[in-house]
């Protein structure tokens, strides 16, 4: 039956909620936005033709908050609900909420995101579907037995994955018997912690993370609208994406479309989404996840494909027919433009984004919710913007890129823009000049960010501490000078000059005074962190064991009273859905624990306090306890 959306409420935020918001007013469809404070000015919001204010300063009580974006569906008279990606788009209760009000839910029925959303019954579905995924044990960790015997069986690495993870959220990669017993007792179900809710599975290293982006309509039909590559990621999460997936065999291209049709047959899935698979260099394909929603980088299988994927999930959603996707034209690549920083391990960073100059030309196609002068609020996603370039090959779209990243200047916040220029110049990315394509879902972390962080060893999260080589260098000596544009002999010329050479020059006044970009980082003093020891000393003189990052506190691994050897762990914290851990810089008594699991913190925030003078060195068996502190 086909029932025709008139007025969408799109539960979201940022540049896709703009997205939609433009899709919609094609379609004739009235829009209705909702936001929190920190987005009031969002363009998203004024584009809309009526907005909400969900008010807030938390997800909880904004975009995750199921009942007011109920009431204000109500209150609104929308007939649709568009989740978009990430908040509720996964979240079964939320749809059937939005399917029991009468509205059309634009996205799979809330059946279905039962059966996908968590891993161990996703791992089922692809099992009854006869789809292989990544040997592992489809039931929730109960002791460290079973996980030995499956090690040893399937040998090391092996990953724990939470099952309710997504987006590389809550992976830990175990290399050997010592990190599986530590990653055991940190996570002990007896003692506080949340063994039950991970799952094991073999590492499949040196594989490539593709995937197909499919649809379904409630007639039954299927198609594929394109193949992906997603295997550049960091903290596995994805930067640069591209269609159609590079270098594959027919025979692995008709193998990922038949084991996509498969998983949604199984299902009964209506609506667009993403089947993602692991492929080997001799091209076997493991299932890794169904993502039941849009995703981030749908934009290059539109490109790819010339269809409007948005518009295809409003099509199937009221009870229409998808379109059956033709042959691929061309190729396209996107990448994330985030507000993290290559200089410190691609950390998060905050603030006023003072200069954006957004690059165009032939092929070119910018999705972002930002504006200059608008600021990166710390409490929400980093990702500002994504840029799309598209040519009719993979050469040309990679020369296009090229091109496209020295038009790119974004400045007030830290972005991978300089790291971005150094992977597209990388024989192993590119494929060029004779060399195959060699990149692997560890590729980038391998390459790029494999410096280990002095600050793991004392008291900070590990990911603040590893600098990147080549262009974390570049940004470092960047910080250190300043250009200025000059002309000789008539000819215009850029002149970079070492800040103290500008300072002496001018008497330092320039250099007190002028107005420059800023690149905040979420954690305050955090710029050195790697170049000396002194700064991740402090807590351990002060006994104040502080946050040094905007984060949710996901686990507190001590009590009040209990004594700690230094290099115990404290604290867990999850940014950007990277777990990072908080180490004790020293040996003492814990005096006081200022938060709980749940809670939010910004940088600088108390987390514990130690009673550094007095403690007492509790006895060896204690360090068994201290976290591996990798974040694979």
């Amino acid at each position: 039956m086909t029932q025709s959306v008139k007025k969408l409420l799109i539960a979201n935020r940022g540049e896709i909620a703009l997205r939609v918001v433009r899709t919609a007013k094609e379609m004739g469809i009235s829009t209705v936005a909702v936001y929190a404070e920190q987005d009031r000015n969002s363009r998203y919001v004024d584009m809309a033709d009526e907005a909400y204010l969900l008010s807030g300063d938390t997800y909880k009580d904004t975009y995750l908050n199921e009942d007011l974006l109920i009431d204000i569906l109500h209150r609104s008279g929308a007939d649709a609900v568009h989740p978009g990606y990430g908040f509720l788009s996964e979240v079964p209760s939320f749809a059937q909420k939005a399917e029991d009000a009468g509205a059309i839910w634009v996205g799979p029925h809330h059946t279905a995101l039962v059966d996908l959303g968590d891993k161990i019954t996703a791992r089922r579905v692809a099992l009854r579907a006869k789809v292989p995924p990544v040997p592992g044990i489809s039931e929730p960790v109960t002791d460290v037995r079973t996980l030995l015997d499956f090690a040893h069986t399937h040998g090391y690495p092996i990953m724990m994955k939470r099952t309710d993870g997504g987006g590389g959220h809550g992976i830990t990669v175990v290399h050997d018997d010592e990190e599986l017993r530590r990653f055991y007792l940190n996570h002990d179900a007896l003692q506080g912690g949340d063994l039950n809710e991970y799952f094991i599975e073999k590492f499949v290293d040196k594989a490539r993370h593709v995937e197909t982006q499919s649809g379904r309509d409630s007639h039954g039909n299927f198609t594929v609208y394109s193949t992906r590559d997603c295997s550049l990621q960091r903290r596995n999460q994805k930067l640069v994406e591209e269609a159609p997936a590079p270098f594959l065999t027919e025979a692995v291209v008709s193998t990922l479309e038949e084991y996509s049709r498969r998983l949604f047959t199984t299902v009964d899935y209506v609506g667009l989404g993403t089947c993602e698979f692991m492929v080997t260099p001799n091209g076997k394909v493991y299932f890794l996840e169904v993502n039941p929603r849009l995703q981030v980088e749908h934009t290059v299988s539109e490109e790819v494909s010339g269809l409007d994927l948005v518009r295809e999930q409003l099509v199937i959603a009221s009870g229409g027919e998808l379109t059956r996707a033709p042959e691929p034209r061309g190729h396209s690549f996107e990448l994330r433009i985030t507000s993290e920083d290559p200089a410190t391990n691609l950390t998060p960073g905050s603030g006023t984004l003072e200069k954006i100059q957004w690059p165009a030309g032939p092929g070119v196609r910018i999705d972002t919710g930002v504006e200059q002068g608008d600021t990166i609020s710390p409490k929400f996603d980093s990702m500002m913007g994504k840029v799309i370039v598209t040519a009719q090959n993979r050469l040309d779209a990679v020369a296009r890129v090229r091109r496209v990243l020295d038009e790119l200047v974004i400045e007030g916040v830290p972005t991978p823009i300089s790291l971005y220029k150094e992977i597209f110049r990388n024989d192993d990315f590119t494929a060029e000049h004779g060399h195959p394509f060699s990149v692997t879902t560890k590729w980038l972390e391998r390459t790029y960010l494999n410096r280990e962080p002095n600050s793991a060893r004392a008291g900070q999260p590990a990911s603040l501490g590893a600098g990147t080589p080549g262009a974390a260098a570049d940004a470092a000596d960047k910080a250190k000078s300043e250009t200025f544009v000059i002309e000789m002999n008539d000819r215009r010329v850029k002149l970079t000059v070492p800040l103290d050479i500008v300072e002496n020059l001018t008497g330092s006044a320039r250099a007190r005074n002028a107005k420059r970009p800023t690149q905040p980082l979420r954690g305050a003093g955090l710029h050195n962190v790697a170049s000396g020891a002194s700064n991740v000393n402090d807590g351990a003189k002060s006994g104040i064991i502080a946050s040094p990052m905007q984060a949710v506190v996901t686990r507190i691994n001590v009590s009040e009273g209990q004594q700690v050897a230094k290099g115990d762990l404290l604290v867990v914290l999850e940014s950007m859905k990277m777990e990072n851990y908080v180490y004790a810089p020293a040996a003492g008594e814990v005096k006081k624990i200022f938060v709980s699991p749940a809670d939010g913190v910004e940088a600088g925030d108390t987390l514990v306090t130690l009673d550094v003078t007095g403690g007492k060195v509790p006895s060896e068996g204690a360090n068994l306890a201290k976290e591996g502190g990798k974040n694979d």
